[in-house]
């Protein structure tokens, strides 16, 4: 790692400042013992903030990091330089701050000289200082501890620098609707806290120039990407895509989407400390651009876009179709921080899980019950020349796999390609055996046939084997589509499915018991 050797930010072609840094770096003690803490704070006055800053501790005259670092504010995380972990902190996001405070320890008799913390602090991209240092802290080997007097003036450096940003690892909703643009499913989720959380964040830098900060992260196995669109449909959008290529590294990629097909590849441009990594299924990709956003009809950073994110799988590096995505609600200026709002389902895809409830949770419920337990209620009463429970039971049934043909055309006339995932593999299956169930039961032969027990059963399991499915269906496509944090859709669809379950045990027993008595 380049910046834990010379404390320079990756900002290419750019200079750090030669002015005298409105920074501070300060210390507790003015002298320390072996193994003893020491808090170090960075400051800086309440009008001039600062985003990144990276701080070790070395030797007076020495180029290598010594003892190690504690942190006590979430603001900050370790870094490993020279093999040594924890021996350097930096930034956990590009937020404001103004005051930072960690603990050093010394760990080994090597460290007992006079040290020194060194400091690099970003004010915004083209706006950074280099090597600011701390007062010396010389090494006492008596028992007595440290002085306490505090320390104060700091003196900086002039050498260029790159800065080293913070690694994608760090992404989270800090300060999002403060200094940055946030957008994120479920809603408000926070990807420091859970894994399942899909974000994408976007900060400007500086009033005074383009340059903005991306952040986006997400659980995928293949990539994950965000784009600028005028629309709340995909085509002629602006994207950057940060998947697993053909080596299995990280890439960002800028690309163009012309709709359904593959987005067109695009030089990545003006684009600079990029950041990648793939941790337990969690692609995570930051970078800044100086990149005019730009669609067909829109170009500009001043200008509203609707945010889209979506992830899918890849082959060999290629990205494949997504399998989900979400648009924000309405257009958004990206230079403007809040908190985006996600967009509803389209109607027809509301119509396709209204259908399906109706159809396995009441109609075909309601039927598989009538044809089991409610054979006995109207008994010797025909109507047409046939029982009544067994046309109360045709025609349920027919409605319920009516209403699963028509739910069936509605998602796949939307979506109009194979989306991948288990959802749409389940309802499949459910549309077959549910055209297979009539079909068999048409075929059927007499009641008083040596081989009826073979449609008994085979009606009996296929029914079975389709209202399993079609809640593992519903509860799938439910999952798809609840961005709320406790997932409350999947919480109801259980306890639907729990009463269904006690209902059927409480009928069964009832009518075992019937059966019983009767006997």
């Amino acid at each position: 790692m380049e910046s834990c050797e010379d404390m320079r930010p990756h900002h290419s072609g750019l200079s750090p400042q030669t002015k005298p840094a409105p920074f501070t770096v300060t210390t507790a003690l003015s002298s320390y013992r072996l193994g003893e803490e020491v808090k170090v704070q960075l400051q800086a006055p309440a009008s001039t903030p600062f985003i990144g800053f990276l701080l070790q501790a070395r030797e007076v005259g020495g180029s290598s990091p010594v003892g190690s670092f504690v942190l006590t504010v979430g603001a900050a995380q370790y870094l490993t330089c020279n093999l040594r972990p924890n021996s350097a902190v930096s930034q956990r996001s590009e937020s404001a701050k103004t005051f930072i405070q960690v603990i050093w320890r010394s760990e080994a008799p090597a460290d007992a000289k006079p040290i020194q913390f060194h400091a690099s602090f970003v004010q915004n991209y083209r706006t950074f200082w280099v090597d600011v240092t701390s007062p010396a802290l010389t090494f006492n080997n008596n028992s007595t501890g440290g002085s306490t007097s505090p320390t104060s003036t700091p003196t900086t450096s002039t050498t260029p620098t790159k800065h080293q940003p913070a690694p994608p690892s760090s992404i989270s909703s800090e300060d999002c609707g403060v200094t940055k643009v946030c957008f994120s499913q479920p809603s408000n989720c926070d990807p420091t806290v859970s894994a399942d959380c899909y974000f994408m964040s976007a900060m400007m830098l500086s009033t005074n120039d383009a340059a903005i900060r991306y952040e986006m992260t997400g659980p995928s196995d293949g990539y994950i990407s965000f784009g600028f669109s005028d629309d709340q449909k995909m085509g002629n959008d602006d994207i950057y895509i940060c998947g697993i290529g053909s080596n299995g590294l990280v890439q960002l990629q800028h690309a163009f989407s012309t709709g359904r097909t593959t987005p067109q590849a695009l030089p990545l441009g003006n684009v600079s400390n990029v950041r990648g990594s793939l941790q337990d299924r969690v692609i995570s990709c930051s970078f800044t651009s100086m990149n005019t956003p730009s669609t067909q009809r829109t170009t500009g950073f001043n200008k509203t876009y609707h945010l889209m994110f979506a992830h899918g799988p890849s082959s060999n590096g290629q990205i494949q179709f997504h399998t989900a995505t979400f648009i924000s609600t309405e257009k958004v200026d990206i230079s403007r921080p809040h908190l985006v709002r996600k967009a509803g389902w389209p109607h027809i895809i509301k119509a396709h899980g209204a259908l399906m409830l109706i159809a396995w949770m009441t109609m075909g419920s309601a039927g598989m019950m009538v044809a089991r337990y409610l054979k006995g209620v109207a008994k010797g009463q025909n109507l047409w020349g046939k029982d009544v429970w067994f046309l109360v039971h045709v025609s349920v049934m027919s409605v319920t796999i009516a209403a699963t043909i028509i739910a069936f055309i509605l998602s796949f006339s939307y979506v109009k390609v194979w989306s991948g995932g288990a959802h749409p593999v389940l309802g499949c299956l459910v549309m077959i055996l549910s055209l297979l169930q009539p079909i068999l039961a048409l075929l059927r032969c007499g009641p008083q046939h040596p081989l009826r027990f073979l449609f008994n059963w085979s009606h009996t399991l296929n029914g079975v084997a389709i209202k399993a499915l079609s809640v593992a269906a519903i509860l799938t496509g439910l999952k798809l589509i609840d961005s709320s944090l406790d997932q409350w859709l999947m919480k109801v669809m259980g306890g639907f499915v729990g009463w269904e379950a006690l209902f059927y045990i409480l009928l069964d027993v009832h009518l075992k018991w019937k059966v019983n008595r009767t006997g």
